[in-house]
């Protein structure tokens, strides 16, 4: 990667992009940023506080900012938000300044890695069951995940280490 490529890590919650992105940051010795990490950072709580005061609004601005920030360094691994493609600002700056990779899993998978999470504060609405808020924002993102990404792969039943190999070797493949 001679010219310091960024790599963007998008896709639903509980596809392993944190995870992912910490894999890859050691195996190619990156820095590694999560746009949600950050977001708590500069505002001193975490992501469920965030929308309880500001809102998903208030909640999406702040993510616009950190996004815009974020996508100008150089040479980085960024984890963002499963709502963040949301954004056409997003998208284009993701888009233009870095790899975009699409990590895809089933709603299963979804559920099963989320399951003791407490600071996803979209899967805390009452009286909708945790499949169906999935479904619904895979039917609303899923095509804009779709729209952006230069590779998609499936984290279903790979782990971090093997998803990151894949990813280097994409690279590596396409002299990224």
């Amino acid at each position: 990667m001679a010219e310091k490529r960024n790599i963007f890590l998008i896709g639903p919650m509980g596809a392993g992009k944190s995870t992912i992105g910490r894999q890859l940051s050691k195996l190619l010795n990156i820095e590694f940023y999560d746009s949600d990490r950050e977001i708590e950072k500069r505002t001193g709580a975490d992501i469920s506080w965030v929308f309880d005061v500001e809102g998903e609004k208030g909640f999406r601005n702040r993510e616009i900012k950190i996004i815009e920030e974020l996508t100008k360094k150089k040479g980085i691994i960024l984890a963002t938000g499963g709502g963040s493609v949301e954004s056409t600002n997003n998208r284009n700056k993701l888009s233009a300044r870095g790899i975009v990779v699409y990590l895809t899993t089933t709603i299963d998978k979804q559920l099963e890695r989320t399951k003791r999470d407490k600071n996803r504060p979209l899967l805390l609405k009452e009286n909708i069951p945790t499949r169906k808020i999935f479904e619904n924002l895979a039917l609303k993102r899923n095509s804009l995940y779709e729209e952006i990404s230069d590779i998609t792969i499936s984290t279903n039943n790979n782990s971090a280490k093997l998803v990151s190999k894949q990813i280097i070797k994409f690279l590596e493949k396409n002299n990224l």
